[in-house]
C-alpha cells in the first residue's frame, strides 16, 4: 500500500523494506516478495501505523548494501519522513554485519527511527535485543556459506562444459536444454554483419556508426524488446546507438567459434561483486559445444587483422587498405602511411624504424601506395590463375606450404620459450645465490638491493614473453586454415578488378618490403608476399609476374622486382 512521503505525518509513517535474492527463493514461499509485503502490513498496522510505504528490491544479494530500493528508503530517512522501519528479519535489511550494525547500534538510534524485525522478534521500542548483534553475525556467515557452496557448484559446472555466463548478444539458451546455448537468428544475422564489416577493412567507430544508421536494436536492447533481463543501461540508452566497446567485445568474443570459455572472470570476495579479468592460461576452453556462428577461420583472421597497427589515415580521413600489412624486410618494424604534403595525392610507406627518424634502420624503404595497388593486385590475379589452371599441383603446393610454415613457426616459438624458461629457473638460483651471500655478510645490502631489483626486473619481463609465447603456441595449435579453405577463398577472387580490404584481410598475412636498388642501371623494388597460414608461395615462371614500373621521381623509375621463395 504506497502512499506520498511527507515530514508531516512522520509520526504515522512507517516504510515497509521487502528483500529477496535468488538464495532466499530456494529457501521457501514465506520469503517471497508479497507474503513479505502482506506480513509487515499486518504488522505495522496492528502498532498504529496509518501510512507505509514500500520498498522493494527484487533478486538483490544482502551482501552488498548497494541496492536501488534500500538507497531510496535511506535518502527519504535522511529527509525525516518515517519514523519506524519494517523488515521480516535481519537478514532482510542485510548480510553484512558490520553495516546492519552500524545501522542498529548508530544511525536508526540517532535518527529516533523505530526498527522492527518481525520474524526475528525484534523491536527497538522495547530496548536493546542481545540477541541481534548475534544475528547479524549469523547472517553474514550464511551468505558467506552460501558464497561458497555456489563457487564450488560452479566449478563442478565450470569444469564439466557448461556455459557459466549467460548466452551472448546472438545466443539464447536451448529451450530443451538450459545447459546449451542455440543461435537466435535475428542478433546472429547483425553479428555476422560486424565480422563482415571488419574483414571489410571497417573499423570498431565505423561498423558502429553504420548499425546505427541502420537502426539494429543493441544487445541491451533487443533483450529488453524480448523481455529479458540483463544489467546494464538499456532503458537510459537510445537502442540503436552502439559504442565501440560492444563492437569490440563481439569481435573478440570466441564463443561465436561455437566455444565455451569458462572462468573469464573472478571476484576476490563474496562481498566484491566486481569481476576481474583472469589471465588467459587460467581458462577453461571446450571447442565446439553450441552451433557456430561465426566459422572459426573467420574468426582467426579478425583477430589478426585487429592486432595489427591500422591507425593511419590518408586525408580524406579513411584508413589506407595497406595499413598494418608491410613490414621491412631488414628490421621487421611496420612501415608507416604517409601523403606528400605539396601533392596529397602522392601516398607511400616508409620504414617505422628508419634512423633518419630516430631509428636503427639503415634504409627507407620508401614505397608508393599505386605501386603497390598495381603489384598486389598482379600477384593476385596471378596466384588465381595458377589455382583454376593447375588446381591439383597448386592444392598440393599450399599443403607442403601450410604444414612448414605453421611448423617452423611453432619451433621457433618453442625453442625461444625453452630458453626463457631455462633463463628464468637460472635467475631463481641466481637469486637464492646472492640472499646466503648477503645473509653470510659476502654481499652487502647495498649491493644485495640492487642485483635483487635487476633480477627481478628480468624476470617480469621473461613472464610477460612467456605468456605472450604460450598464448601464440595454443593459437597456433587450433590454426584452421587448411589449403582447401585457403582455395575457396582464392577461387572468390578469380574475376577480381579491384583491391578491396576484405581481399586483402582474407588473402595477406603480410608483405615484406625491400629498400629500392640500382641493378645494372635499374632501380628495382622487391617485395615477398606472405599469404594467410600459408606463408610465400612459389607459382612456376609460365604464369610471368606483374610488370610494374611507377616514376616515383622526376627521372627516377622504380620496377617491380619479385622475390619468390626457393623451393
Amino acid at each position: 500500500m504506497n502512499q506520498s512521503i511527507s515530514k508531516k505525518n512522520r509520526d504515522n509513517t512507517a516504510f515497509l523494506y521487502l528483500r529477496l535474492s535468488r538464495d532466499d527463493k530456494l529457501e521457501g514461499e514465506s520469503y517471497s516478495i508479497s507474503n513479505q509485503k502482506k506480513l509487515l502490513t499486518k504488522t505495522a498496522k496492528e502498532m498504529g501505523y496509518t501510512n507505509l510505504v514500500v520498498f522493494i528490491d527484487d533478486g538483490v544479494s544482502g551482501v552488498t548494501m548497494n541496492r536501488p530500493g534500500f538507497n531510496e528508503m535511506m535518502a527519504e530517512l535522511d529527509k525525516g519522513c518515517a519514523s519506524a522501519v519494517f523488515v521480516k528479519d535481519m537478514s532482510r535489511l542485510g548480510r553484512n554485519y558490520i553495516e546492519v550494525g552500524r545501522l542498529m547500534e548508530e544511525y536508526f538510534p540517532e535518527h529516533n527511527i523505530r526498527l522492527v524485525a518481525v520474524s526475528d522478534g525484534i523491536d527497538t521500542d522495547e530496548g536493546e535485543n542481545e540477541l541481534a548483534p548475534i544475528r547479524n553475525l549469523f547472517n553474514e556467515w550464511y551468505a558467506r556459506d552460501i558464497s561458497k557452496k555456489r563457487r564450488i557448484s560452479n566449478k563442478i559446472k565450470g569444469y564439466s562444459g557448461e556455459p557459466l555466463g549467460q548466452p551472448l548478444y546472438g545466443y539464447m539458451k536451448d529451450p530443451d536444454n538450459p545447459k546449451r546455448w542455440v543461435i537466435d537468428e535475428e542478433p546472429a544475422a547483425a553479428v555476422r554483419r560486424v565480422y563482415v564489416m571488419a574483414l571489410e577493412g571497417y573499423g570498431p567507430e565505423q561498423i558502429a556508426a553504420k548499425l546505427e544508421e541502420e537502426g539494429i536494436l543493441t544487445p541491451s536492447a533487443y533483450w529488453l524488446s524480448k523481455g529479458v533481463k540483463r544489467p546494464g543501461k538499456g532503458k537510459e540508452q537510445p537502442p540503436a546507438k552502439w559504442n565501440n566497446s560492444t563492437i569490440i567485445k563481439i569481435l573478440s568474443s570466441q564463443e561465436y567459434c561455437g566455444d565455451v570459455l569458462n572462468f573469464k572472470t573472478y571476484s576476490k570476495s563474496y562481498k566484491l561483486k566486481r569481476r576481474i579479468d583472469n589471465d588467459r592460461e587460467n581458462w577453461v576452453v571446450f571447442k565446439d559445444v553450441h552451433p557456430a556462428i561465426i566459422e572459426r577461420s573467420i574468426w582467426e583472421q579478425v583477430q589478426e587483422k585487429r592486432k595489427k597497427n591500422r591507425k593511419r589515415k590518408t586525408k580524406d580521413g579513411d584508413p589506407c587498405i595497406f595499413s598494418g600489412l608491410l613490414v621491412c624486410a631488414d628490421c621487421g618494424h611496420n612501415l608507416h602511411f604517409h601523403f606528400n604534403q605539396g601533392n596529397p595525392e602522392i601516398k607511400y610507406f616508409n620504414c617505422s624504424n628508419y634512423k633518419g627518424n630516430r631509428g636503427t634502420c639503415g634504409s627507407t624503404h620508401y614505397i608508393r601506395v599505386d605501386f603497390l595497388e598495381q603489384v598486389v593486385l598482379g600477384e593476385i590475379r596471378r596466384l588465381t590463375k595458377y589455382a583454376s589452371r593447375y588446381e591439383n599441383a597448386f592444392a598440393e603446393a599450399l599443403m607442403g606450404h601450410s604444414q612448414k610454415n605453421i611448423t617452423a613457426q611453432r619451433q621457433a616459438m618453442q625453442k625461444e620459450l625453452y630458453a626463457l624458461q631455462a633463463r628464468d629457473r637460472e635467475l631463481d638460483i641466481l637469486f637464492e645465490k646472492i640472499y646466503e651471500d648477503n645473509v653470510s655478510g659476502k654481499l652487502s645490502d647495498e649491493r644485495f638491493a640492487r642485483m635483487g631489483q635487476r633480477y627481478e626486473d628480468e624476470q617480469k619481463e621473461l613472464a610477460d614473453r612467456i605468456k605472450t609465447l604460450k598464448t601464440a603456441l595454443e593459437t597456433s595449435a587450433s590454426q584452421t586454415m587448411t589449403a582447401d579453405l585457403f582455395l575457396s577463398i582464392v577461387r572468390k577472387y578469380t574475376r577480381a578488378r579491384k583491391l578491396t580490404p576484405r581481399m586483402l584481410n582474407e588473402l595477406i598475412e603480410k608483405i615484406e618490403v625491400y629498400h629500392a636498388q640500382k641493378v645494372d642501371g635499374r632501380w628495382e623494388q622487391r617485395l615477398t608476399i606472405h599469404y594467410n597460414c600459408i606463408g610465400p608461395i612459389h607459382i612456376p615462371d609460365i604464369l610471368p609476374h606483374p610488370e610494374v614500373s611507377v616514376n616515383t621521381r622526376k627521372g627516377v623509375v622504380v620496377n617491380y622486382a619479385p622475390s619468390d621463395p626457393v623451393i
